[in-house]
This record gives structure tokens, C-alpha cells and sequence, in this order.
């Protein structure tokens, strides 16, 4: 493969990444430089409230390699990398997180590797600067989603990756409105291989993930490529049903033989709220199930454009 044949498109995610962004822009343009290929760099301004529209106007006018697309308002870090992947027109497209925790230097790796075969090429975080609590919680998280899920998701790996564009076109297609696209990466198969990297701590602003946020993300990767938890459901009910059954025969067994025992009242307790508890949480993992339905059913599109600046596609989504 001659890479000065290519074109590889660099889509980037913002949301408040105002002072990230020319720096973004300069290391992704010295990097495709350095290696030599035809590119382009799409920022997804995902409906920021600081002046990273401003900017992007700025850094768009004076490089006409650079496109912005602006969305109405927030949609989500998945439909801002989804925005992009439609708009894209190289023969790769990268993604990356426009807070510059992604360094664009590990593209030239990821060209490396795309030009030996592989269609998917994907960053592996080894190490990531965060507190501890963090740390040790996302690798909890990827272990468990991986042992879940009905596919093999890679340990480590996020939205930072290289992608074919014949990757790129399976993924574009699938309906899917509520996106995990490192899910989806994995679910369309194709030849994939991760390159290890230190994941840095975000230099500006601070970071929009917080502790329930980092648990909505876990449940929507894991209901989204799991059906262990209705299993476990199942299990659950067929195990307290032989235990009820073991109970009643011991009980019945008991005050037959010791007609004049006691009532156990606190027994009945905590069955009952044993019995409550296990129900709301059955509920609660069908809720989830169900809610993921009623998202897909209302076909609504997954963003909308405000303004594309730079726009040199004329039937852009």
C-alpha cells in the first residue's frame, strides 16, 4: 500500500475543548505531514457552550484540510464520532477525543499497521493518568464487559483508533441510534490489532465524566452486547424457587414435629424483603433491556447539523 495514494480523515470529538483545539489541529497537520498521505481533519463541535465554534471558524478559514461541524446542541461523544464517520471521505478515518488525551503522533503507528493489512487499529491504554479509584474502575469495567458480552471487546481500548474505510461503511449502516462504537468496532469483526499508550491527564478544563456518568456509560456498553443479565435473572428465579421449595418442606417437617414452636415472624421479614429486593432488581435490568428498545423504536437521527464549515460534500447527513 502507498500511502501518498491515501487520504486518511482525522475526526475529532469536541465539547468544551476551546483551548485544545489549535494545538489539536497543529499536531494532527505536523503528523500527517510527517507521514506523507493526502488527509483531512473534521472537528465535531458537539454543541459546546465555550468558544470552540469561534476557533473552529479561525482555524477553518486559514486551512482548507479542515472542516467543523456543528451540531445543534449536545449529543453525545458517539454521535459526534458518528457525525464525522458520515461526513469522512479517506480511505482511513482516525478518531479521536478533542481534549488531546489521544495523542496524534500514535496515528504514524496506526498507519503502520493499516498499511500491513490490518483494517482496525486501536490504542491500548496501559497506563492512564487519573486517581487511582479511576484507574482501577475502568480496568474493573473492561474485564467484567468483556466477560459479559457475547463478543470479544479488546481490553483497554477506546474511541482512539484507525479505521478502514470498509470498516467505516459497515459501521455507517448499522441502525443502531444509542451508539458504543468501540462495541460496534468489535461486533463488524474485520483484521484488528491494538498499540499500547500512556493515556495522559486532559492539560484544559476539566473533565465532563463524573462517578454516575462513568455508570450510565458501563450499563450502556453492557446491555448493549450482553444478554447475561436476564440470564442471571433466569438463574436467580430457578434457584429461590428450589430454595422456597426446601424451605416449605423443612417448615412443614419442623411444626409437625414441634407443633407448639413459635411463629417466626422475623423469618417472614426478611424473606419478604429478600423476595422485594430480587424483584426490583429483576425489574430494573428489564427496564434497562426495555428502555434500549423504546430508544431504537422512535427513529429519531442520531445528530443534527447547525452549519458545516468547510463543507466539500454537497449530500452531507
Amino acid at each position: 500500500m502507498k500511502i501518498n495514494n491515501k487520504t486518511i480523515s482525522a475526526v475529532v470529538a469536541c465539547y468544551n475543548d476551546g483551548e485544545a483545539i489549535p494545538i489539536m489541529h497543529d499536531r494532527l497537520t505536523e503528523t500527517f505531514v510527517k507521514i506523507g498521505c493526502n488527509y483531512e481533519i473534521i472537528f465535531v463541535n458537539d454543541g459546546s457552550p465555550d468558544n470552540s465554534e469561534e476557533i473552529l471558524r479561525k482555524i477553518c478559514k486559514n486551512d482548507k484540510n479542515t472542516t467543523a461541524i456543528l451540531h445543534t446542541r449536545n449529543f453525545s461523544s458517539q454521535n459526534a464520532f458518528t457525525s464525522g464517520m458520515n461526513y469522512a471521505k479517506g480511505d482511513a478515518i482516525v478518531l479521536l477525543d478533542g481534549d488531546l488525551q489521544d495523542p496524534p503522533e500514535l496515528i504514524a503507528e496506526f498507519v503502520i499497521k493499516w498499511c500491513e493489512g490490518f483494517d482496525v487499529v486501536y490504542g491500548s491504554r496501559i497506563k492512564r493518568e487519573a486517581t487511582l479509584f479511576l484507574r482501577l474502575a475502568y480496568k474493573l469495567f473492561y474485564r467484567i464487559f468483556n466477560k459479559l458480552s457475547y463478543i470479544n471487546v479488546p481490553l483497554d481500548a477506546g474511541d482512539f483508533s484507525l479505521m478502514d474505510r470498509r470498516v467505516v461503511d459497515a459501521i455507517n449502516i448499522l441502525p443502531e441510534t444509542d451508539r458504543f462504537i468501540r462495541g460496534i468496532r468489535a461486533w463488524v469483526g474485520f483484521k484488528q490489532i491494538g498499540i499500547p499508550y500512556n493515556r495522559p491527564k486532559r492539560p484544559f478544563g476539566k473533565s465532563t465524566n463524573n462517578l454516575f456518568g462513568n455508570i450510565r456509560w458501563a450499563k450502556k456498553g453492557i446491555f448493549s452486547f450482553s444478554y447475561i443479565p436476564l440470564e442471571l435473572i433466569s438463574y436467580l428465579a430457578y434457584f429461590l424457587v428450589l430454595l422456597s421449595a426446601i424451605a416449605s418442606i423443612f417448615y412443614i417437617l419442623y411444626y409437625v414435629l414441634y407443633p407448639g414452636s413459635p411463629k417466626g415472624i422475623t423469618t417472614i421479614i426478611v424473606l419478604v424483603l429478600l423476595l422485594g429486593g430480587v424483584q426490583l432488581l429483576s425489574i430494573s435490568v428489564q427496564s434497562e433491556y426495555i428502555g434500549k428498545i423504546l430508544e431504537e423504536t422512535k427513529n429519531r437521527p442520531k445528530y443534527l447539523i447547525k452549519e458545516i464549515i468547510n463543507n466539500k460534500k454537497k449530500d452531507t447527513i
